[in-house]
């Protein structure tokens, strides 16, 4: 039988404040909500940017320091994995909902003007970055 796979990485902006709350038991639990633009082309062949909204959730300490530190606007990196869910309200509808949990949160960007900054650098991208800079033979002949 083949692996599953569910993993989600996302570069995109924050399009409202984070939300903090705790589960009876004192979790930290902080929903984000994330804008990533595709580029398409429209009718006219011109290439536009059409928005895509994520919800997102990240848990304990990770959750706190969203929820301190991130605002509306703000550029953020997320890895994580989807997850469907399902409940019933109270006048008796059935909903669903798929967003993502994230595994970790990067801040991108400066904390008052949201450009610039940090670039997000998924994992195993580093390492084959650093390949780059992999000692050679000639590297042996230096005499420090």
């Amino acid at each position: 039988m083949a692996a599953s796979i569910n993993r989600v990485i996302l570069v995109g902006n924050l399009t409202r404040d984070p939300e903090l709350r705790h589960t009876p038991s004192g979790m930290a639990v902080c929903s984000l909500r994330v804008a990533v633009n595709a580029r398409r082309k429209d009718e006219t062949g011109q290439w536009v940017d059409k928005p895509n909204y994520f919800s997102v959730t990240v848990w304990g300490q990770q959750g706190e320091n969203c929820a301190q530190y991130l605002a509306k606007g703000r550029p953020v990196a997320i890895d994580g994995r989807l997850d469907w869910r399902e409940w019933e309200t109270q006048d008796g509808a059935k909903r669903e909902a798929v967003e993502i949990v994230a595994d970790s949160v990067q801040f991108l960007g400066g904390r008052a003007d949201g450009e610039g900054g940090a670039q997000y650098v998924p994992a195993g991208a580093a390492q084959a970055a650093d390949a780059d800079f992999a000692p050679s033979a000639a590297d042996d002949d230096i005499p420090f």
